[in-house]
């Protein structure tokens, strides 16, 4: 499908902008449409613009695989402060009109869950942070808001409470299980305990002010959040890089990649099932790699890796040692992985635990491999390249069973994936400078890249004076939160620890 197509089909005028500004009473049914069309909703955001034209604005972004992303943008008055809801026919709209109204105040009508999302027990009532007029400084008084957590009623039915404090070193969260015996029968969780306002810190700097709060929104997704934030402001700009500053950007995004899965592929197999044999092995090879990390980028966790207008360069000896390393780290992995899938008992608690359905993956718009274990094959290095990814092409690694198993394999697969691209990278590494002078202009744009949790997109818009008015970011974690729902109920509860480490999600990420 085209982005003309799509036009066609839901009934716009045809335009080479893929913003399209249509009615608030056709708001939910141009939506409906682009989904029935084959165009997934992946985003929304709000603006603020009472300033210029006395209307906030909604705006719904749906992917059109290998033709680009179409926005509907509809106006909200700033005295009526309501649209039509998208959630009551398309889920996946569910947590971000949440978001918005904690955000600025605006009310998706019918919604079926009000209650707050983000600011939920310790900001005041009818506080909106991202309004124009809400300085980012302001000290707001504690506010105790309930919120209140659903229930089962029944005989045997049991509240299990977990969190946000947990006995290791993740982040707050707090989960809540109704149970039946061990058997879970339903599980929520509350999240937003770490929000850092970074949508609202970002205002009014300089791109290249506002990328250290960028490279900070998910610590282990560095390369990917830096390289949605960079390709927007450069198109929001009309600036292009140079071929070896898009090989070199692949090339950091897959090794981020391959860590990562590395990294959950022992965390999967020891602390989510107790053979602690492959975290221990797969955490030393996860070792290595981030050694390697600091020793070319200068950062374990690749933090200037992606600079605006370009990315870090490689000398012939980083990629001397970087070639022997990923030798060694696919010889390793897969002796590991074999030994993981000839055991019985590894494999038992992975099958058939904590499935998600490809129907629920799709309705929730979920991202990365969760939707790929469950059969659903999105990939935006496939399906919107940009960069070298124009020109290397990348196999998407899926499976259909959707259970833990299937995400373990995915993970397996995709490390082979970026094992390969890695090395395509550093085989066939332009020549040229790494960096082009970048100059910032006004304009406003979409970035995306596949992180290894899922897609990262992000808008921005740059004024005259080359300040980020609106930074709108969307991190794979937020849409993969409510699977819980969806994968918990069914299991036994000692099963939730490693349906979470299948998931691996990000509370940081989630809360901006």
């Amino acid at each position: 499908m085209t982005l003309s197509l799509l036009r066609e089909q839901i009934g716009v005028a045809q335009g080479s902008n893929d913003l399209v500004s249509i009615a608030r009473a056709e708001f939910r049914t141009m939506a409906v449409r682009c989904v029935q069309a084959g165009a997934p909703l992946v985003f929304m955001y709000a603006l603020d613009e009472r300033s210029t034209r006395r209307v906030f604005v909604v705006r719904a972004v749906f992917s059109v695989p290998g033709s680009g992303f179409l926005t509907l943008t509809v106006d909200v008055p700033e005295q009526e402060l309501s649209y039509p809801s998208l959630t009551t026919e398309i889920m996946a709209a569910h947590w971000f009109e949440r978001l918005i109204f904690d955000q600025y105040g605006l009310v998706a009508e019918e919604h079926p869950d009000w209650r707050r999302l983000m600011h939920h027990e310790n900001i005041p009532a009818h506080v909106y942070p991202l309004r124009k007029d809400f300085a980012w400084n302001t000290k707001l008084p504690y506010a105790s808001e309930p919120y209140p957590m659903h229930a089962v009623q029944g005989d045997g039915i049991y509240e299990i409470p977990v969190g946000p404090i947990h006995a290791g070193i993740i982040e707050p969260g707090h989960f809540r299980f109704n149970v039946r015996g061990e058997r879970i029968v339903t599980l929520e969780g509350k999240l937003f305990f770490k929000h850092k306002g970074v949508e609202k810190l970002v205002e009014g700097k300089t791109p290249a002010e506002a990328l250290p709060f960028i490279e900070r929104v998910s610590g282990d997704m560095v390369v990917a959040h830096t390289l949605a934030f960079a390709e927007a402001v450069e198109h929001a700009s009309g600036m292009s890089i140079s071929a070896r500053a898009d090989s070199l950007r692949m090339l950091w995004l897959e090794m981020e990649r391959l860590t990562a899965h590395i990294f959950d592929i022992g965390n999967m197999g020891g602390m989510g099932t107790g053979f602690t044999f492959m975290a221990a092995q797969c955490f030393r090879v996860v070792e290595e790699l981030r050694r390697m990390h600091y020793a070319i980028v200068g950062h374990r966790y690749l933090r200037g890796a992606i600079t605006l207008g370009g990315a870090h360069d490689i000398s012939q000896k980083n990629r001397e040692d970087l070639d022997a390393l990923l030798t060694k780290v696919e010889t390793e992995l897969e002796t590991l992985c074999g030994i993981a899938y000839a055991n019985d008992g590894l494999m038992e608690r992975f099958e058939t635990t904590g499935v998600l359905s490809r129907a629920a993956a799709i309705a929730y718009g979920a991202r990365g491999v969760p939707a790929r274990a469950s059969g659903v094959t999105s990939d935006m290095r496939r399906d919107h390249p940009s960069g070298a990814y124009t020109r290397i092409p990348v196999t998407v690694a899926t499976k259909t069973s959707g259970d833990v198993r299937a995400r373990f394999s995915v993970r397996v697969l995709e490390c082979a994936e970026s094992l390969r691209l890695a090395r395509l990278c550093l085989t066939q590494l332009p020549q040229g400078p790494a960096y082009t002078k970048f100059s910032v202009h006004a304009g406003s744009s979409l970035g995306w890249a596949e992180s290894f949790r899922g897609a990262v997109i992000d808008w921005v818009r740059i004024d005259t004076s080359g300040k980020l008015d609106r930074v709108a970011i969307s991190d794979p974690s937020f849409c993969n939160w409510s699977l819980f729902g969806e994968i918990g109920p069914g299991n036994i509860v000692p099963d939730f620890p490693l349906c979470n480490k299948s998931l691996n999600l990000s509370y940081s990420g989630t809360d901006l």
